[in-house]
């Protein structure tokens, strides 16, 4: 994949086949963060709202959404079947997006960050 200079060129550098999942993704990190500043960092999607808030990026099998700690520990249940790591959880490619386990992490790293 090419070096994107903004998140649109992100997602229209990646296969076509996967685009809709990093706009559904895009989107409803935007919903529940709509404050969230948007750009590139690390050559990924990121977005920060009064410190990180989350990253994520398409890999060969899946899409990684990253989230600093303690979000991932704090939802472990919820995440139990996804492949995770301290700040970060595996979405496979052959499955449809969890979107409302996606806001509800994105919602609790804005709950951390503003509570800063």
């Amino acid at each position: 994949m090419q070096k994107a200079k903004n998140v649109d060129a992100y997602i229209t550098n990646s296969p076509k086949k996967f685009q809709g999942k990093l706009r559904e993704l895009r989107a409803a990190i935007k919903a529940t963060a709509p404050k969230a500043e948007e750009k590139i960092s690390y050559g990924m999607p990121y977005y920060g709202y009064r410190g990180r808030l989350a990253y994520f990026v398409l890999s060969k099998n899946h899409i990684g959404l990253y989230i600093s700690p303690p979000v991932i520990a704090e939802h472990k249940k919820e995440l139990k079947g996804y492949k995770t790591a301290t700040a970060t959880v595996q979405f496979p490619l052959g499955k449809k997006l969890p979107l409302g386990l996606i806001r509800r992490l994105v919602k609790a790293r804005v709950k951390i960050n503003e509570s800063k």
